[in-house]
């Protein structure tokens, strides 16, 4: 049986930064001997934070256009 992800998209959040901020230090992959440990895809990661980001703010707004804003522009 698949265990369950209840996981909200905050918590996902902390932890796709948490890689990112790995990879970065940490580099993408290495190796000790015959042992490997390659970490995920940067992009990857990033497309990731991308997305939650925008779950996370589409859950608190109200509205389809809350970054939308009018400029009116007057004749001179």
């Amino acid at each position: 049986m698949a265990a369950e992800n209840n996981y909200t998209a905050a918590e996902m959040l902390t932890e796709v930064n948490n890689a990112i901020y790995a990879v970065l230090v940490g580099g993408q992959s290495y190796k000790i001997g015959t042992r490997q440990l390659s970490r995920a895809d940067l992009s990857l990661l990033y497309n990731m934070k991308n997305d939650l980001t925008a779950q996370i703010a589409a859950a608190g707004s109200a509205s389809l256009l809350d970054d939308t804003y009018v400029a009116v522009f007057e004749g001179r």
